[in-house]
């Protein structure tokens, strides 16, 4: 088999083989290629120590010098190079205490994950598959190298990483694979918040984020995420809705561009649903406030695993006000972007219609048409420029002042009074109407 590398990587190489080493490209960039699918990276691997690949290149960073790896720099790109290696003793579930470095490239090809990542690859030799590599490409299956529990016991976040490349790939995790997760996902618990987090946006932002099922069944979310459980075992309220809440979410999944901020919304929509379950007075299942929860609870999910303060803010956001009534008026509208925030309200079209479509009644068109009318005034809106904030308001607080109102809360009250006039009447944007309108409700105060 052959395999096109970068010009960048096969000088890399070459240079390696002339001063007497042996280097391949290794792991996902030659998982990728034989897949037909454009690597990110390039890694090399090399019987060459970190000094001697110091030695060879001029221009290097000492990225990990101390596991063996060193980057190389050629034209504007970047190689991570390192030396064959075996790992030491694991004693946090994560990193080796220790490496050692050898000259086997089956000893360092040992020690990787699964076995789809653990070829090799040069001009000169080929492809290198000691472990059935190539096989369960053939068969799209997961398959650690060697046996499964010491390869998750040495770095529990390879658990989450099976479910993950599972999801990218489309493929099955092996059986002896998956016993060995639902054994040891309780060893996650030492795993960081931050790697944590990259893996579950991975996974969601993949072609099949509804594989994250996986983990919920192999016991993953009990450990990393817990208020998913709850969704899966909570079932819904209405005719339109023949799941358990958790299975609505996966199923919305499909419906919505794989992107971080609306595939989480989306997995997390109805999270505080659980929590708020109560009975109406026919008995059916009721949530109120299950958005103003949900808020709640997913900020709590989003910090603890670390995710950025837009993220946070955004989803959370999202989430509180996603099942927001549209009023199908202009006026309507400008009181719904108002009400949830000029740079929410727009969310609220794709994760309503991601929603829309994970349903299951006869009324499903009739909401998609209703969602197409309402986004249609939501542009209506944006192209007349109506006001629906203060800072489109034909009047500020200084031209307050100069009708005699001191400088403070009062001056904040009146905007918010004025705005609200505003939204519900745009001919008032003017700056005489609304001088005229804050006399007038000075005047009765």
């Amino acid at each position: 088999m052959e395999i096109q590398i970068p010009e960048g990587a096969e000088v890399i190489i070459r240079e390696l083989n002339n001063h007497g080493f042996d280097a391949y490209v290794v792991g996902g960039c030659v998982r990728d290629s034989i897949l037909g699918k454009k690597p990110d990276d390039w890694d090399i691997t090399t019987s060459a120590k970190p000094l001697s690949i110091k030695k060879i290149f001029k221009r290097t960073i000492d990225t990990g010098i101390k596991h063996g790896t060193v980057t190389v720099l050629r034209n504007k790109n970047r190689y991570e190079v390192t030396t064959y290696r075996i790992d030491g003793e694991y004693e946090d579930n994560r990193h080796p205490k220790d490496v050692i470095f050898t000259t086997d490239l089956a000893g360092d090809l040992k020690r990787r994950d699964f076995t789809i990542n653990a070829m090799a690859y040069n001009p000169q030799r080929g492809l290198i598959d000691a472990f059935g590599g190539m096989e369960d490409l053939k068969n799209r299956i997961i398959r650690c190298v060697g046996s499964p529990e010491e390869r998750f016991s040495e770095d529990a976040l390879r658990i989450l990483r099976a479910v993950r490349f599972s999801a990218q790939l489309g493929f099955v995790i092996e059986n002896d694979t998956q016993s060995a997760i639902r054994k040891l996902a309780p060893n996650l618990v030492n795993i960081s918040a931050e790697r944590i987090q990259a893996e579950l946006v991975k996974l969601l932002c993949s072609q099949n984020p509804h594989f994250f099922k996986q983990a919920y069944e192999l016991g993953i979310t009990k450990v990393i995420l817990p208020e998913f459980d709850d969704m899966m075992i909570t079932p819904r309220e209405f005719p339109y809705h023949t799941d358990k809440i958790g299975e609505h979410a996966l199923h919305s999944l499909q419906f919505i561009k794989p992107e971080k901020i609306g595939r989480l919304s989306m997995l997390l929509h109805d999270v505080g649903k659980p929590a708020v379950r109560g009975a109406d007075a026919k008995g059916k299942n009721s949530f109120i406030g299950y958005g103003e929860r949900g808020e709640v609870i997913v900020k709590g999910i989003l910090k603890r695993l670390k995710f950025d303060n837009d993220t946070v803010y955004k989803v959370s956001k999202i989430i509180r006000w996603h099942d927001y009534p549209f009023l199908l008026s202009e006026r309507g509208i400008r009181r719904g972007i108002y009400e949830v925030g000029e740079d929410i309200f727009p969310y609220l079209f794709r994760i309503k219609r991601a929603d829309i479509e994970a349903q299951n009644d006869e009324k499903k068109e009739e909401r998609k048409i209703c969602l197409e009318r309402a986004e249609n005034l939501y542009k209506d809106v944006i192209r007349k420029n109506q006001c629906v904030s203060l800072k489109t308001l034909h009047i500020t607080g200084n031209d307050l002042i100069e009708l005699g109102i001191g400088p403070g809360k009062e001056i904040g009250i009146l905007l918010k009074y004025l705005l609200e006039t505003v939204i519900d009447n745009t001919e008032y944007n003017k700056k005489e109407i609304l001088l005229t309108i804050a006399k007038n409700r000075l005047e009765k105060i």
